[in-house]
């Protein structure tokens, strides 16, 4: 038996009856359980409960920005930030703009092997100038390569014809080209990856220099040639005269990997600098610069003409070689030969 007269009047009882046993069952009604609110400290404050509750949003309710501020900011924050950027941005585009005009005047086709000059058949007095019916026989069989322009012919048998503009020119009277459109011509090189070669005559050291060698040579490292030691007088001592050019080097300022003494005519110094070329050309193309008559062409051939003995490349590039004058200004562009085993 179970005493229910101690329950409150709010308990409601259930009961339910069986034949074997008699169960109570109670049912209390349900309260929420009190919210568990913390004490505060004694030492707590209204400043510093303030200080550790979350920031309110920027500009919450009312206050908030409108779009059209949030456009009109991003819009300041652009403008600030190019007038911080402007003069980086437009000397960039300027230098890919250089570039891009430097590189559009590499010669793309095909050229005279002896002088440079590209080859065309409309102008007999214009520099590589060939004859039409030769110029499409040669194009039909891929061999423009091997073709030598009227010029140059006349060159090889000994005429004394001119190219560089204020020197007679051609017998036609054309003035081909100036030493400042060659330059031009060869702005592109400083944006190549290339090793220069460049040729100094040892009997005009200052007058064949070229102090502006790089405005178109560009960062690319040089090796310095010395050509015609040949010239000088029999005892002359070589290590004083390179020891005098590398002095000479330092006081025009420019830096050169080094300095060789050769000959094109005795081969001397020859065997160093391709060494030197070799060693230093790491897939890169070499190209070999000189001023008028420094002895460019007659170093190309002393060049693979040593090289033939080990390169077979070298042996067969002797048969397309640069015509070699004493006419200032014999080359018109650059010549490409293909002189290295691998390419280059």
């Amino acid at each position: 038996m179970y005493d229910l007269s101690s329950l409150p009047d709010s308990c409601r009882m259930h009961l339910s009856s069986r034949t074997s046993s008699t169960l109570l069952f109670l049912s209390f009604p349900k309260t929420p359980a009190p919210a568990l609110v913390p004490k505060a400290s004694s030492s707590s404050s209204p400043a510093r409960a303030a200080s550790n509750a979350p920031p309110p949003p920027d500009g919450a309710g009312p206050a908030a920005p409108s779009r059209g501020d949030r456009f009109l900011g991003s819009q300041l924050a652009a403008e600030a930030a190019d007038r911080v950027l402007a003069p980086e941005d437009a000397e960039r585009r300027r230098r890919r703009r250089e570039k891009r005009k430097a590189l559009a005047r590499k010669p793309s086709g095909a050229a005279c092997y002896g002088c440079g000059a590209p080859l065309q058949t409309a102008e007999e007095a214009a520099p590589g100038y060939v004859d039409p019916a030769t110029y499409e026989l040669k194009k039909r069989h891929h061999q423009l390569r091997t073709v030598l322009c009227g010029r140059c012919k006349l060159l090889s048998h000994g005429h004394m014809v001119t190219a560089v503009g204020g020197h007679g020119g051609y017998p036609g009277g054309k003035q081909f080209v100036s030493a400042e459109q060659l330059r031009e011509r060869l702005s592109y090189l400083r944006h190549e990856k290339a090793l220069i070669v460049k040729l100094v005559d040892i009997v005009d050291f200052n007058g064949s220099f070229l102090a502006r060698v790089r405005d178109f040579a560009g960062a690319n490292p040089i090796i310095l040639v010395i050509t015609k030691v040949d010239l000088l007088p029999r005892d002359t001592d070589l290590n004083c005269i390179g020891d005098w050019v590398v002095e000479a080097v330092v006081k025009k300022k420019l830096n050169v990997l080094s300095v060789h003494l050769t000959s094109s005519k005795s081969l001397v110094g020859i065997t160093g600098v391709i060494s030197e070329i070799q060693q230093e050309k790491k897939g890169r193309d070499v190209y070999i610069l000189g001023s008028a008559n420094v002895g460019k062409s007659a170093f190309i051939s002393a060049l693979l003409k040593t090289m033939a003995y080990k390169d077979p490349v070298a042996a067969a590039a002797q048969k397309y070689k640069p015509i070699q004058s004493a006419v200032p200004g014999t080359t018109l562009g650059p010549i490409q030969i293909e002189a290295f085993l691998g390419g280059g």
